[in-house]
C-alpha cells in the first residue's frame, strides 16, 4: 500500500502556488524520491495535487481534469460533481486518495467520503506531512510578506524535517 506525501497550496493576492515533496513509500521502504504529485489543469488555470495511493491519485486527477473540461474551468462545480461521483459510483468509491486543488479565487480539499470544503483562510495540506505544512503556511502568511511560491516552499522544507513520509526534494507549480 502506498502511503504518506506531503502536498499544500497557497492562494493570496499575488498569486497561488501548490507543492509536493517527492517520495513514494511502499510500506516502510521508499520507492521513488522524485515523484510529480502536483499539475497544472485547464489551460495553466487550475492547479492540483494528490495525496494517497498513486493509481488512485491518478484516477482521480482524470476525472476531475474531464470535469473542469465539461464546466469550463468553473472550479467548485467541477468539485463539486467530481465529489457526487466518487461516493456514488462503485469504482470510484473504493479509491483512497485526496486532492487540494485551487485557482486565483477559490482553494479546495475534495475527499472520497463526499467532503469538498472550500477553505477561507486561502491554505489547503494534505497527506501525512500535512498537518506541519498547514501549521508553517498559517504562520507565515500571519507573520511575514512571502510569495506563494516561497510559502508553499518553506512549509515543505519544514514538513520535511518533521515527517518522515517527506523528503526535501520538492515539485512547486504558481499561477
Amino acid at each position: 500500500m502506498m502511503r504518506g506525501t506531503t502536498v499544500v497550496g497557497v492562494r493570496t493576492s499575488e498569486g497561488a502556488a501548490l507543492g509536493c515533496d517527492g517520495q513514494v513509500t511502499l510500506g516502510s521502504t521508499i520507492v521513488k524520491q522524485t515523484s510529480r504529485k502536483v499539475r497544472k489543469m485547464y489551460n495553466g488555470e487550475v492547479l492540483a495535487g494528490f495525496a494517497g495511493g498513486a493509481a488512485d491519485a491518478l484516477t482521480l486527477f482524470e476525472k476531475f481534469e474531464a470535469k473542469l473540461e465539461q464546466f469550463k474551468g468553473n472550479l467548485q462545480r467541477a468539485a463539486v460533481e467530481l465529489a457526487k461521483e466518487w461516493r456514488t459510483d462503485r469504482y470510484l468509491r473504493r479509491l483512497e486518495a485526496q486532492l487540494a486543488v485551487l485557482d486565483k479565487e477559490i482553494v479546495m480539499l475534495i475527499a472520497g467520503d463526499g467532503e469538498v470544503l472550500e477553505l477561507e483562510d486561502g491554505v489547503v495540506a494534505i497527506g501525512s506531512g500535512g498537518p506541519y505544512a498547514l501549521a508553517a503556511c498559517r504562520a507565515m502568511m500571519k507573520h511575514c510578506e512571502f510569495s506563494p511560491e516561497t510559502v508553499v516552499e518553506e512549509a515543505l522544507r519544514i514538513a520535511s524535517s518533521i515527517c518522515v513520509y517527506t523528503n526535501s526534494e520538492f515539485t512547486v507549480e504558481t499561477l
